[in-house]
């Protein structure tokens, strides 16, 4: 029977890692034929489709058949938030990302009433510090322009999440985010700062509301999960005259214990496969698959590729976590490592409570 169970998780698996092989079979490719360019099409705010949670990112960002949901479910799958364990959940991460931007994550999740049986309310944020960058115009003279200072681009979003659970195999959820963003401003005129005739500037910046929506089943074929997710949805936006949609994303996935096809004690062992098929606005689709193994509950042990499918410089995630209980207090640290090849490596430090 467990030899059954093994060959029917392969083949679910199977189905979604397929979805790169039809992307590169209609193509022509292969996955070492070397292309110029994955993208599909432009998105803005691409911030919101960057992994930021360090858990989440060292098994590849694959949390959309996520079952012991949190309150980071809100920016994966925001119906995993239904499983959530306990009354109250909070986390926050921080990351240095490519050419120094920094991000900053947290989100809090808590069961509203009495008896908790009103489902899970969350609040998350995301922000985005772009350093500092110099603010110049053309001039005649030697250097061909004039600093006039510097200025600091800035990114943020603001959602408010609610999911619920149906029994204890169903969950479904929602996420609504306000969207900001902020490139600094410019001169409106396009004559030389010498001649006098700048006078006005613009404002570069925009902000718009978003949508994210999920649901999560539970097979009842062993620890079987599957999970799915659009997230982003938003109305075209404006740069000045330049029109731009949101990084709008689908996804499909899988997770399992595979302790259940041993003879391991799923007291003492976990090893929870998860695999996500994704297909994005811009990009060409592509898998995420990541493999956490879990020791007592307390020591995890992780790694996954966020990008199969696709040509791109991340490569592989790896990380690791702790968990402890104080009492009815829960608390953890998480760690995650990528590598981006020429754009070297991107770190990540979580924390996370719980009651």
């Amino acid at each position: 029977m467990k030899k059954h169970y093994f060959f029917s998780i392969l083949t679910v698996a199977a189905l979604l890692l397929g979805s790169a092989s039809i992307t590169y079979g209609q193509a022509g490719l292969t996955p070492d034929t070397e292309v110029e360019t994955d993208k599909r099409a432009q998105t803005g705010m691409k911030f919101l489709s960057t992994s930021v949670d360090a858990r989440a990112s060292a098994i590849g960002s694959a949390l959309t058949a996520e079952m012991v949901g949190s309150s980071t479910s809100m920016f994966y799958n925001p119906a995993s938030m239904g499983f959530m364990v306990g009354r109250m959940h909070a986390a926050a991460t921080s990351m240095s990302f490519i050419a120094d931007i920094g991000y900053t994550q947290a989100s809090i999740a808590f069961r509203p009433g009495s008896g908790g049986n009103f489902g899970v309310v969350g609040v998350s944020l995301v922000s985005v510090d772009y350093g500092d960058f110099n603010y110049n115009v053309r001039a005649n003279n030697e250097d061909g322009f004039v600093q006039l200072g510097t200025y600091q681009p800035t990114a943020m979003a603001v959602g408010l999440g609610y999911a619920r659970s149906f029994g204890d195999r169903f969950s479904a959820g929602a996420n609504v985010k306000l969207v900001f963003q902020d490139l600094g401003s410019g001169f409106a005129t396009s004559q030389e700062f010498d001649t006098g005739a700048v006078t006005t500037t613009e404002d570069y910046s925009a902000q718009t509301v978003a949508f994210d929506f999920g649901i999560v089943y539970a097979t009842g074929f062993e620890s079987l999960v599957i999970g799915m997710s659009a997230r982003n949805f938003a109305q075209e936006q404006t740069y000045v005259r330049e029109r731009f949609e949101l990084p709008l994303t689908f996804q499909i996935g899988m997770s399992m214990n595979l302790v259940d096809l041993t003879s391991m004690d799923p007291d003492m062992h976990s090893i929870q496969l998860h695999v996500d098929a994704q297909r994005p606005r811009d990009f060409s689709e592509h898998v995420r698959f990541g493999v956490e193994y879990t020791l007592m509950d307390i020591v995890s042990i992780r790694g996954g590729f966020e990008q199969l499918g696709v040509s791109e410089e991340q490569g592989l995630s790896a990380g690791a976590g702790l968990r402890y209980e104080f009492g009815n207090v829960r608390v953890g640290a998480d760690y995650a490592y990528t590598q981006f090849g020429v754009f070297g490596t991107v770190n990540r430090i979580g924390l996370q409570i719980g009651l």
